[in-house]
């Protein structure tokens, strides 16, 4: 009786009508948040691209990674531009999680690197599209805001390069697996 009432509570408190994604929809962003993110993220992409581009053996993941590292240097070099016009430090380095994931794709090799940086570039991109909406819509700064828009529909092509890539990778990785 006890565990009905509390999946009842537990269904009754998921039913409501602001729902915490909701809420945070109209809250602000802090836009320096977004620049720190943004920077992260930007040089994670590049380095993680430098890999790629040295390591994948499938063409078409060779070709995606020299256009990240051309694009994503671009957007990396307008964001620090803002950034240091706003007085926003930005780190100079990838943080610790681009440099685990980037150590454990220099581990691997053929396929397996393939499917594995096919997996954290669409993870980057999905995480990126993310974070770039958010500004885009609810920055206070206008000059944020902008330069999250301009790049938003670029970011969001690089995410619709990379999905049908990594869904090849995966599901030939699995017909593989299963022989």
């Amino acid at each position: 009786m006890g565990r009905i009432l509390t999946l009842a509570a537990l269904a009754a408190a998921l039913i409501t009508p602001k729902t915490f994604a909701q809420e945070a929809a109209k809250t602000a962003v802090n836009d320096s948040l977004f620049a720190l993110a943004a920077a992260d993220s930007g040089m994670a992409e590049v380095s993680l691209s430098q890999l790629g581009a040295t390591k994948a053996t499938s063409p078409e993941l060779k070709r995606f990674s020299e256009k990240m590292i051309e694009e994503h240097s671009r957007l990396n070099q307008e964001l620090a531009g803002l950034a240091g016009h706003k007085r926003i430090t930005l780190p100079r380095m990838v943080d610790a999680r681009a440099q685990f994931c980037a150590q454990n794709l220099a581990g691997l090799s053929g396929e397996h690197f393939d499917r594995c940086y096919a997996k954290a570039q669409l993870v980057a991109h999905m995480e990126a599209v993310s974070t770039f909406e958010a500004e885009a819509e609810r920055g206070q700064d206008p000059e944020m805001k902008a330069l999250a828009s301009k790049a938003l529909p670029k970011i969001k092509e690089h995410l619709a390069m990379i999905k049908p890539i990594a869904t090849k990778l995966e599901d030939h990785g699995s017909s593989v697996s299963e022989r």
